[in-house]
């Protein structure tokens, strides 16, 4: 029989997160908690449970759950692990993490989050919490579930990753473990998000211990798998078809999720994943023995719909798109006609010698075209749509996240999926003609509270699409001659 270990549903939550404290952490008090909805549990078809009462949580001890079902190793013997990742050791203390309460803000430090935890934190440069985190933690810390309206450029991934490492920090893995068993686990719909998803969670956990792994459609599936094999994973974060993929082939089980996340959740609904993600939930506790976090960037019915089926008494936290756009990103347009926009566009890069730029254009050929350009004009570019294979776009997000690739030219679809931090300026070649889309462009920059500038190239064939974007982040854009400078003819390259 397994060792039960504590849980932070079983006691008191609170105490568990003060009794794993940092030292500082004590400094200010906990946030209220902010005025929450509450969704009723209607069970889906998946999850034909009775629902607990509101916030009631009766997860089974491990050793409870799995002695009547002994699983046997798919190899012969047991798999040999390497155990815990060793955290990274430095000199660092708590005091040196010092942020002054400030009227209206709220601070990493007034969660009293574990010290370890703290360490990344500050490591990343966090000093308050953005909207949506203080939000969604001053929940989600007290074991309670959650369904966060956000577009990207918020915080939100921070939001979850903090509160999930937080749950498998106050919460003892079992002392017997199987291969493949994640105690956390999150799903997003693209390749890309999974990975930068997984990048920010090794931020986070790089002092813990804690194992992260992702696992990505397009890519070595035995590459993968050696990973897997090589020791236990904490945090595994995957596209739903590559998850089912280990599911099936008995090598990911997923009855010891403690913490289940499902971001873009409109994303994944129109994909058409959420059969996948169905059959993915069918294999995790049920829903009140497991902390439930689903992120979409609009509340549809349908989203709603999945919510109730999902999630025990969710709070809800909702952040207007439109505040995001206004708030964080400087905004200009540019009065220019077709014939002279990529003149404009080569002389603002070389000019101010800006170095992570994203350009949007509408159609695949356009941004073929501009990337090709940029490319002859001695500018390292490289282009993102629908016809770069998936393995490609992995390495070129890489080398723009890295700096080797300064300018990032990408359809609307393909941009939707691009989280990279330090982006200065977006320029929107052409204008969308779906404002929200617009919204979505400069979220590339001024994200999480940091800020950003946008430049549109309004010309004969897109200014139409101006006046829908202003009246959709309820402010007016001033429009713009360039000056001449900028409308330079571009130098040859021999």
């Amino acid at each position: 029989m397994l060792k039960a270990p504590t849980t932070p549903f079983s006691k008191d939550p609170e105490a568990q997160l003060a009794q794993n404290a940092s030292p500082t952490s004590g400094q200010g008090a906990s946030p209220a908690d902010a005025a929450a909805q509450n969704i009723p549990n209607t069970p889906g078809a998946d999850e034909q449970r009775p629902a607990p009462e509101e916030g009631e949580r009766t997860r089974k001890p491990r050793g409870e759950k799995n002695a009547d079902k002994p699983r046997q190793p798919k190899t012969e013997g047991p798999r040999r692990a390497r155990g815990p990742r060793k955290p990274a050791v430095d000199a660092w203390k708590p005091e040196d993490f010092v942020v002054e309460p400030q009227e209206g803000k709220t601070r990493f430090h007034d969660f009293n989050l574990d010290a370890r935890l703290m360490h990344g934190i500050h490591d990343l440069g966090f000093t308050y919490c953005t909207p949506i985190q203080a939000q969604v933690l001053g929940h989600t810390l007290r074991g309670r579930d959650a369904i966060g309206k956000a577009q990207t450029g918020t915080g939100k991934t921070a939001a979850f990753l903090i509160s999930t490492i937080t749950q498998l920090l106050i919460t003892p893995p079992p002392k017997e473990r199987y291969m493949g068993e994640p105690r956390a686990l999150i799903i997003a719909p693209t390749r890309e998000l999974v990975v930068q998803i997984a990048n920010d969670a090794r931020d986070l956990t790089r002092h813990t211990g804690l194992n992260v792994m992702s696992f990505v459609g397009g890519m070595d599936f035995d590459k993968q798998l050696k990973q897997l094999e090589a020791r236990y994973c904490d945090i595994l974060v995957a596209t739903p078809g590559r998850l089912l993929d280990f599911n099936q082939r008995g090598e990911v089980h997923l009855d010891m999720v403690e913490v289940m996340v499902l971001d873009e959740a409109d994303r994944m609904l129109d994909m058409g994943f959420i059969p996948q993600v169905r059959q993915i939930i069918r294999q995790t506790p049920p829903k009140s023995e497991r902390q439930t976090l689903l992120f979409s960037a609009t509340f549809t019915d349908d989203v709603m719909h999945l919510a109730k089926q999902w999630t025990t008494s969710p709070a809800i936290v909702e952040i207007e798109p439109e505040h995001v756009a206004s708030d964080t990103v400087e905004q200009h347009v540019y009065a220019v006609a077709g014939s002279d926009k990529y003149k404009l566009l080569y002389n603002l890069i070389e000019q101010n010698d800006w170095i992570r730029v994203m350009v949007f254009a509408n159609r695949k050929d356009e941004v073929r075209r501009i990337e090709e350009r940029l490319t002859r004009d001695g500018i390292s570019a490289a282009q993102m749509s629908g016809d770069v294979p998936q393995h490609k776009r992995i390495k070129v997000l890489e080398g723009f996240r890295e700096g080797k690739i300064r300018v990032l030219v990408a359809t609307d679809v393909a941009g939707r999926g691009i989280h990279v931090d330090g982006v200065s300026h977006v320029i929107n070649y052409t204008l969308p003609e779906d404002p929200d889309d617009y919204v979505h462009r400069i979220g590339r920059t001024g994200r999480a509270g940091a800020s950003g500038t946008s430049i549109s190239f309004a010309g004969e064939d897109d200014a139409f699409a101006l006046p829908p974007i202003e009246a959709l982040i309820g402010r007016k854009i001033q429009c713009e001659m360039p000056p001449a400078e900028l409308l330079k003819p571009v130098p040859r390259k021999h």
